[in-house]
């Protein structure tokens, strides 16, 4: 199977390439959108525990490894997706990441420890985004305030989102909108 790259654009890995396989569906995010979503998170990225759901080319949870995260667990419904970041991975040497193949979201294994930062990123095609989120905030799967990054090809409002999810910011680039959205829990 063909495959592409995509540059990692910030971090201790900075300008490494990674292998992106070509797969239906499957489009990384821009380093364009990039760029931006990690200049939102740059205070928060620094030892957070991350889940990249809908991992694809993986340009997500790299990044955010790259740019000094705790923990990424990665996690995508593709078998050639799971082998090519594992290989990322093991070529990286990045021990601090994880990947595994399981049906989104019912299939995601619930984390010993919540997550810092979610990236959901999934296929346009699906209608998997706002399951998912209901999912993660039903399931114990976020810390009490966490951010979680939105990416879809339409706009999404505050009334898409679990109640106790506030909209920080949004932006559109070309066909994409993407969104920052953080978890708010009083006395948890």
């Amino acid at each position: 199977m063909a495959q592409g790259q995509i540059r990692i654009i910030g971090g201790m890995w900075r300008g490494r390439k990674l292998k992106v396989p070509d797969l239906p569906g499957l489009r990384p995010t821009t380093d364009q959108i990039r760029e931006t979503l990690f200049n939102w998170l740059q205070m928060i990225i620094p030892g957070a525990h991350c889940l990249d759901l809908f991992t694809g080319s993986g340009a997500l949870g790299f990044e955010a490894l790259s740019r000094g995260a705790d923990q990424v667990v990665m996690i995508d419904q593709s078998p050639i997706v799971v082998a090519t970041v594992r290989e990322q991975l093991n070529l990286f040497k990045a021990s601090n990441a994880e990947i595994y193949q399981a049906k989104v979201p019912e299939g995601i294994k619930v984390p010993a420890r919540p997550f810092d930062v979610v990236f959901l990123d999934p296929p346009f095609q699906t209608s998997l985004l706002f399951p998912c989120c209901f999912y993660l905030e039903e399931n114990a799967f976020l810390a009490k305030n966490a951010y979680i990054y939105l990416e879809s090809n339409e706009a999404i409002s505050q009334t898409d989102l679990p109640n106790n999810w506030t909209l920080l910011k949004s932006k559109k680039t070309g066909l994409v909108s993407y969104h920052l959205a953080q978890r708010n829990i009083e006395g948890q």
